[in-house]
């Protein structure tokens, strides 16, 4: 089927003008993103309470299995709730989610995110350096998730090693939970 001259035009008009369009929301969308990482942020760095923040007390070993953990409380990034703490020892990170908190674990972005990318990357470079002979297979971070039912009840993170590490896992941890309430939410 053959187009009039008329009608090609009047096609080409449509399509500048739909290019157009997707120019001009490709850009809002972008505009909207960066805002969104901006927000992101500045809630990140005033809704937790960074593990740099604990106080070291050097015990003996015997007097060490009698000193309790101390609390780092991870809050909700919307209305600064208590939805986790954080307990911090030489071997393992423990966040251990508030009875009331029912999240399950299925739910984005915990797995794609906290576990996959965060948890899942400082694993590779773990894993880079043992083939390296740089630290002991046995010393590779890795987790553990205890569940009741398919709710999270802690997630434990061992072998952490680097101080850096640990504001990052309860940093993303945070992050992670608020997002996944809000998902739940939805």
């Amino acid at each position: 089927m053959k187009h009039s001259e008329e009608q090609i035009k009047e096609i080409a008009r449509w399509r500048e003008d739909l290019v157009k369009q997707i120019d001009k929301h490709t850009k809002s969308i972008e505009i909207l993103e960066n805002r969104l990482s901006v927000l992101d942020s500045m809630l990140k760095e005033s809704s937790f309470t960074v593990a740099s923040s604990i106080e070291k007390i050097k015990k003996s070993p015997e007097e060490e299995n009698l000193v309790q953990k101390k609390s780092i409380p991870i809050t909700s990034g919307n209305d600064g709730k208590i939805i986790a703490n954080a307990f911090v020892t030489p071997e393992q990170v423990e966040i251990i989610l508030e009875n009331d908190m029912e999240i399950a674990a299925d739910v984005p972005p915990f797995k794609s995110f906290f576990i996959d990318r965060i948890i899942g990357e400082m694993k590779k470079k773990d894993l880079l350096d043992a083939e390296n002979g740089a630290i002991q297979k046995n010393s590779i971070i890795d987790y553990v998730i205890n569940k009741n039912g398919s709710d999270i009840r802690e997630i434990i993170i061992k072998n952490y090693k680097e101080k850096e590490r640990v504001n990052e896992i309860i940093n993303t941890a945070g992050w992670s939970l608020t997002r996944m309430l809000e998902n739940i939410k939805k």
